[in-house]
């Protein structure tokens, strides 16, 4: 009676500080690295004092973290309450993400359907929780153990592995040893515990990745992202752009954000408002983002570098970016501007690569492969006809255009005091670009000495690695994967395929 639910990490190529406000547009590309949740009943029948005083048990296990919580849910006003003995804070994410899931379920089905959930709920909700290693950055790991900065090293750590913690000082918290590689790990998670829980109680039904390609009505999806996004900005405090949550329910795509007022004005009522209130105000706001399927055109490859060079704060980064917004208006203006044109373009040129790709594939395919054993500058010697010189136009003229983003991003970093593309990311950068078959090169999302991301032609992404891994970085084992939120039919660790998968579901 288990449900499986995944939801990808991302990769925001363009746009990173425009997408905070509409209407500019950002590229996100979902990945590989996917949060699991599991949930099926905690008992195998009713309690019979839960019937009576009306309350779910929850269980939250998350193994990589060694932590188990246990919490109860009040079925009438939907209030969650931590039972549980251990010292740690709990889970906000994971917390709002049940409380208004359930909130969800009540909401939207009918009065004969709800019985069957107010049983299902009686019988409590085991829930577990687990990342790809992809989310969290294993360089210490690698060099504690003396292995090479490869791809093929990280691939040597067991799936799921254990997270360790060190005791800070200061306050007694345990704060995790390993650092995240700034996939969203926060957001790829919630929502496949909310899509895990909606489709568990019968709200929606999933479907397999397999299946996302003929999907034609997005109404289920739509109403995972309201509840995954709600949330999630209500368990972080603050209401973010939503991209990173976005592209966890969607897949790839390009976002443009929704008005902050549809979720601020959910955050003040929660204060006073029940939750079962609150939730159709969520289900019946004016969700006005705007998402276009988007993702790399055939035959290019995203790779994702770690220098480790120490992390950066993406809040204190954007604050500092804003506060130079607001002492220099007319520059800060102008350059917004000028960048968001940059970032059309680099869309645009994408886009018409795919449609070379779809139309003329000979052509196509026959440039990328050549292009991916040659340097860009002898790229243009390809042309040998006309339909090849149109795609090596399109990837000189992409090139080009993201040559021009990096620029003015380091101009906005000078301008606002912060290191969105540092010098020492710059001149990695340059180097990388300077390699036989790489297209595209820039440091993903706010920027900062987190990570730097490349697109390669063909088969030329192991010259990226090599390179990198001679320059002291780490090529993650990350890829794009266009497939947002889904069904899974096995516990990944085991690939065991689940019981009734979807028999589950309230008919």
């Amino acid at each position: 009676m288990a449900v499986v639910a995944s939801a990808p990490g991302k990769v925001l190529i363009t746009g990173g500080y425009l997408i905070l406000e509409r209407p500019n547009a950002g590229l996100v590309l979902s990945t590989n690295a996917r949060f699991y949740t599991i949930v099926k009943p905690l008992h195998n029948e009713i309690q019979p004092d839960s019937w009576a005083w009306a309350w779910a048990d929850v269980r939250l296990t998350s193994p990589q973290l060694g932590r188990e919580g246990h919490y109860k849910l009040a079925l009438k006003n939907l209030t969650v309450q931590s039972v549980s003995s251990s010292s740690e804070g709990g889970n906000p994410f994971v917390e709002y993400a049940v409380q208004y899931s359930v909130a969800a379920a009540y909401a939207t089905l009918d009065n004969n359907k709800k019985e069957v959930l107010h049983k299902l709920l009686l019988q409590g909700l085991d829930i577990t929780i687990l990342g790809c290693n992809d989310f969290y950055s294993y360089r210490n790991e690698i060099e504690r153990r003396g292995l090479p900065l490869t791809p093929e090293s990280l691939a040597s750590i067991p799936p799921f592995a254990s997270i360790t913690f060190n005791t800070d000082d200061g306050n007694g918290d345990c704060k995790p040893e390993v650092a995240k590689t700034g996939l969203g790990s926060s957001a790829a998670m919630t929502t496949a515990v909310v899509g895990a829980l909606l489709h568990y109680l019968g709200v929606i039904k999933l479907s397999s990745s397999k299946d996302q390609q003929d999907r034609k009505d997005y109404t289920d999806i739509d109403l995972l992202h309201k509840i995954a996004q709600t949330a999630h900005c209500i368990a972080q405090g603050k209401v973010g752009s939503g991209f990173d949550v976005s592209s966890a329910v969607y897949g790839s795509q390009r976002y443009v954000r929704f008005s902050p007022e549809v979720i601020s004005s959910v955050q003040v009522a929660a204060q006073a408002l029940p939750v079962p209130e609150l939730i159709s105000d969520i289900l019946n706001g004016n969700w006005d983002h705007e998402r276009t399927e988007f993702s790399l055109p055939p035959l290019m490859t995203l790779l994702l570098g770690e220098p480790g060079t120490g992390g950066s704060s993406t809040p204190s980064m954007v604050g500092a970016v804003k506060k130079w917004q607001k002492s220099d208006p007319q520059k800060s203006l102008d350059t917004w501007r000028r960048l968001s044109e940059a970032n059309s373009q680099l869309e645009i040129q994408l886009n018409f690569l795919s449609k070379l790709a779809k139309e003329q594939w000979d052509a196509y395919k026959s440039v990328i492969d050549s292009c991916s054993k040659l340097r860009s500058e002898k790229w243009i010697e390809q042309a040998s006809e006309p339909n090849k010189e149109a795609v090596i136009k399109a990837l000189l003229g992409a090139k080009e255009v993201m040559l021009g983003i990096r620029y003015r991003m380091r101009l906005m970093g000078e301008a606002a005091g912060v290191p969105i593309e540092p010098e020492s990311q710059t001149k990695l950068l340059d180097a990388t670009l300077n390699l036989e078959g790489v297209l595209l090169a820039g440091v993903p999302g706010a920027g900062g000495f987190d990570a730097v991301f490349a697109v390669t032609l063909g088969d030329s992404s192991s010259n990226v690695t090599k390179t990198w891994s001679s320059l002291n970085v780490l090529a993650l084992l990350v890829k794009e994967d266009p497939c947002g939120v889904s069904l899974e039919s096995a516990d990944p660790r085991t690939n065991e395929i689940t019981s009734a998968v979807s028999s589950i579901h309230i008919e």
